[in-house]
């Protein structure tokens, strides 16, 4: 399915991460045709894209919805050097990491820019956040937790506590910060509400109307928050937050046989494997998650222990079966990685498929 499947009137995406990185990519797809080589990097291009819609495409006399994912500062980095100049390091790849942060908050900073230009700001409900903590790869090991345990794909906090930015100018104060933890699972019921439209009724949906916040009022949940990773590193797969306390859990099956194909013994084990180990944190106390409290609070494990086995078997139940697929490595056969990993040097390593726009027969010659 493509974006369009899914209601989009408007798409422009790459499959997974830009090729051969964020410079000149040339794996972009506009409402189903690929574009083919274009010159400057990710984040600009994505902000290009997203202020011509604004400017020329959009139906101006209607509300409009926009969803704009940035690459950066996903693998595999490219900065441009006029953000690279403003972190000088030995490291290579530290310089690379935060330039690359940088290149994508400058083009958030245009896309927030033009909204004031077309006079959109007061009426734009906008929400900034990511879709997970810090990756650390081994070309880039960076990127910051404040102290908070583990990193990209674990459940710990390390993982899955990011942040989250709200501008609407009369609805949300300037400059107010809120402590509750929310989900973008919150997104849908919250824009449902704030929009005057009605939640689907026809599936469960996990998250709540968080738009109570804004205004300085608690939150009420029919459900504490959930999370749930079969493949998660860590040795811990599943997640359940309800106020200051958080327990997680293991799965008990074998290690996750792959992460990126599919393969049928664990297609078997996400739909049968029970719950195993557990520990409970108090968060408010101790965010880096270093003191399991379970044998210390035995009435609020015993609780939320079968808050998750419920939650766990609905999502067991709700679960679709994959074929077995094996990944083709599409991707890495055709990323230009850096002359580096980590501060130390090694030598280029260039794609072994290089991008051809010529030998696309969809694409015409530029």
């Amino acid at each position: 399915p493509q974006p369009n499947d899914h209601g989009f009137n408007h798409w422009f995406s790459t499959q997974n991460n830009a090729l051969p990185n964020h410079c000149n990519p040339w794996n972009f797809v506009r409402n189903g045709t690929p574009v083919g080589p274009l010159k400057g990097y990710a984040s600009g291009i994505v902000t290009d894209e997203a202020i011509h819609w604004l400017r020329e495409w959009r139906d101006k006399s209607k509300p409009f919805f926009m969803f704009v994912c940035y690459h950066e500062p996903h693998e595999p980095i490219a900065s441009d050097p006029r953000f690279e100049k403003d972190y000088p390091s030995d490291d290579p790849s530290y310089t690379a990491y935060w330039a690359n942060v940088a290149q994508m908050d400058a083009s958030f900073g245009r896309l927030m820019a033009e909204l004031d230009k077309q006079k959109l700001r007061d009426n734009t409900f906008v929400f900034f956040t990511s879709d997970n903590g810090p990756a650390r790869t081994g070309f880039h090991p960076h990127g910051e937790t404040d102290g908070l345990r583990n990193k990209k794909g674990s459940v710990f906090e390390g993982g899955i506590r990011v942040p989250g930015i709200i501008r609407w100018p009369g609805k949300v104060k300037t400059g107010a910060t809120e402590s509750t933890p929310i989900s973008g699972l919150d997104l849908l019921p919250t824009l449902c509400s704030i929009t005057g439209q009605q939640e689907p009724a026809d599936r469960h949906l996990d998250g709540t109307d968080i738009s109570g916040l804004f205004s300085g009022k608690k939150i009420q949940r029919a459900q504490p928050l959930y999370w749930h990773f079969h493949a998660a590193s860590g040795g811990r797969q599943v997640a359940l937050r309800d106020g200051d306390w958080k327990l997680v859990a293991a799965i008990d099956a074998p290690k996750a046989r792959q992460r990126a194909g599919i393969a049928v013994e664990d297609q078997r084990d996400i739909k049968t494997a029970k719950l195993g180990q557990m520990e409970l944190y108090n968060l408010k106390a101790d965010r880096a998650e270093t003191r399991d409290l379970a044998s210390v609070e035995p009435k609020r494990f015993a609780k939320m222990t079968a808050q998750m086995k419920k939650i766990y078997a609905g999502v067991q139940k709700d679960t679709p079966q994959w074929p077995a697929w094996e990944f083709a490595r599409y991707e890495s056969q055709r990323i230009q990685w850096p002359p580096f990993r980590g501060a130390r040097k090694v030598e280029p390593r260039k794609p072994k498929i290089p991008g051809d726009f010529r030998s696309n027969p969809l694409l015409k010659r530029p």
